[in-house]
């Protein structure tokens, strides 16, 4: 019997996760299905296992290129030329789909003559198994789209593997994955939106996108591995054959909404590395992205968040140390260092007011509203300027906090370091005082010995936070380490030994490079009373907990 439809999941030197996606392939609620193991030449023992896997289920069939083309593109065309259903799907190795995804797809496909349906995804962190949709806001209802146009914005859910393709309309166009570079995705589904006359889109899951933020860089997905600059080449590289594409094939009315895509998440992605580059990198990248950064719309800039427009202006103008600065406040409502003002009133980042027109515009921090947003939203930058090791589990913060709204007045200001290890916080008081208008110092003595960690014990991250009081209202924010120095690792043995945790303190390593204290538990806490306690926890237990003081009353 022909197959209704032909999943193909890509793997390369995989082959502890390749039965985990296959399995999610062989339990969907549709089993008229085709498997496509489609192998680029690994080295591993991904053959054996799908060899394994093959010969378990007659659905499934082992596909291994001759050589390693080195990407996802090639496994997948290679898939598609023996593939027998009249729909497509695409998998990933490390990844699943979600039992009824198949179905649920086909049913959109059924219901009418459309080009594609493509669903939900959920991205699933390794590290903390937590969940979160990808763009849930262009999967919230279910609706068919006649014309990309009419929603632009889609072209941000650029993921191949989130849809089913009628197989009819690949072949029409000959609609095939570019071989050769990474960041296919962008440009299949980028032509894929543009050349369908209709798809539909349902809200409910079909994929699961499991996400390994700390992989060791040989085992990092593509997207993870920002630090090489072929793969800022790539990422640009794409951008270019889309926008070939686009003015080819009559689109360029979505070119503003193509800009707009690249700068708020291609581009912001590396955003958020800046601050861990050096400076020879940062001078590569500017020399890559900068050329094609002034190509883009004009309007495609002013829809940006201020902050992001900062960054990019200052990566341009390869002022590099103050692209870094400013990094480390994108998304954290963390406060530029310095302000200036000019005869107008406006205030531009840093010292000295731009001299071109676009810089002016790009760089005007106005819209902040530095000194007139309500205290609790104001925005200051606390920055640790020195951390030393004190006796005992104890550490030394000298803090200098930067205030270029002027929002408090000249004098020492009530402060606290806030740090919450389980359902108690911890508050260390101190004061911050004038150095000069605008900046303020202080010194924190910080006991973890003191931390009020639950007695069954606590594992995980807390990033301390900085609160300010002013005339009775409270200012809570992030609080910056400084990136180089070294973790700072120690045994605590709270509730008099009776829970010891490792503790360790560190930068966080990515992002704004919050202070970070991690609590590990070790000894008798890690072997019996966490593994108790979470088996207390399960939800069948506390019902039958409440059930029991319910009879009992």
């Amino acid at each position: 019997m022909k197959p209704d439809v032909t999943v193909t999941v890509i793997v390369y030197n995989d082959a502890a996760r390749l039965p985990r996606a296959v399995e999610s392939v062989r339990r969907q609620t549709h089993a008229n299905i085709e498997i496509l193991i489609s192998d680029d030449h690994s080295t591993d023992e991904t053959p054996e296992v799908a060899r394994h896997l093959a010969s378990q289920d007659p659905r499934i069939l082992h596909l291994r290129l001759p050589q390693n083309s080195g990407g996802c593109s090639a496994p997948r065309n290679r898939a598609l030329d023996i593939a027998r259903a009249p729909y497509a799907m695409f998998l990933d190795s490390d990844d699943e789909l979600t039992d009824n995804a198949v179905e649920l797809l086909l049913s959109a496909h059924r219901e009418r003559e459309i080009d594609f349906a493509m669903g939900a995804v959920v991205r699933i962190r390794e590290d903390s198994g937590r969940r979160t949709k990808w763009m849930p806001h262009l999967v919230a209802e279910r609706r068919t789209v006649i014309g990309v146009e009419s929603e632009p914005r889609l072209l941000f859910e650029h993921l191949s593997t989130s849809k089913m393709y009628a197989r009819a309309f690949l072949d029409r166009y000959d609609l095939r994955f570019p071989e050769g570079i990474h960041y296919e995705d962008q440009l299949f589904s980028t032509q894929a939106y543009c050349l369908a006359k209709e798809f539909t889109i349902i809200p409910e899951p079909v994929y699961r996108w499991h996400i390994e933020p700390y992989a060791a860089t040989e085992a990092a997905s593509i997207s993870n591995q920002r630090h090489k600059l072929d793969n800022v080449r790539d990422r640009v590289h794409v951008q270019r054959l889309i926008d070939d594409f686009l003015v080819e094939s009559g689109h360029g009315c979505l070119r503003e909404d193509k800009d707009y895509k690249f700068l708020k998440h291609d581009f912001r992605m590396y955003a958020g590395d800046l601050p861990y580059r050096d400076e020879e990198w940062l001078s590569s990248f500017a020399d890559i992205t900068t050329p094609y950064l002034e190509t883009l719309s004009p309007a495609a800039y002013a829809r940006l968040p201020r902050m992001e427009r900062v960054v990019l202006q200052l990566v341009r103008e390869r002022r590099f140390s103050e692209a870094r600065l400013a990094a480390r406040g994108l998304g954290r409502a963390v406060a530029p260092r310095q302000v200036t003002p000019d005869a107008e009133g406006h205030l531009y980042w840093g010292e000295g007011i731009p001299t071109s027109t676009w810089a002016r515009r790009e760089l005007d921090v106005s819209d902040l509203e530095l000194d007139t947003r309500p205290f609790r939203s104001a925005q200051f930058r606390h920055e640790i300027t020195e951390l030393t090791r004190g006796p005992g589990a104890s550490i030394d913060l000298t803090i200098r906090t930067y205030d270029p709204g002027l929002r408090l007045p000249v004098g020492p200001h009530r402060a606290g370091l806030l740090i919450t290890p389980g359902r108690q916080r911890l508050k260390v008081p101190f004061r911050l005082t004038p150095v000069r208008p605008g900046v303020y110092e202080g010194h924190v003595h910080l006991d973890l010995a003191t931390a009020p960690v639950p007695h069954h014990g606590f594992a995980g991250v807390r990033h301390p936070l900085l609160r300010i009081e002013h005339q009775g209202q409270p200012h809570t924010a992030v609080l910056l380490a400084p990136l180089s120095f070294p973790p700072l690792t120690t045994r605590i043995n709270y509730h008099t030994s009776t829970a010891p945790h490792r503790v360790t303190i560190e930068a966080e390593g990515r992002g704004p490079g919050r202070l970070q204290i991690r609590w590990q538990p070790v000894g008798v806490t890690a072997r019996l009373v966490r593994p108790a306690v979470r088996r207390v926890a399960r939800p069948r237990v506390r019902r039958a907990v409440r059930l029991m003081r319910s009879a009992l009353r």
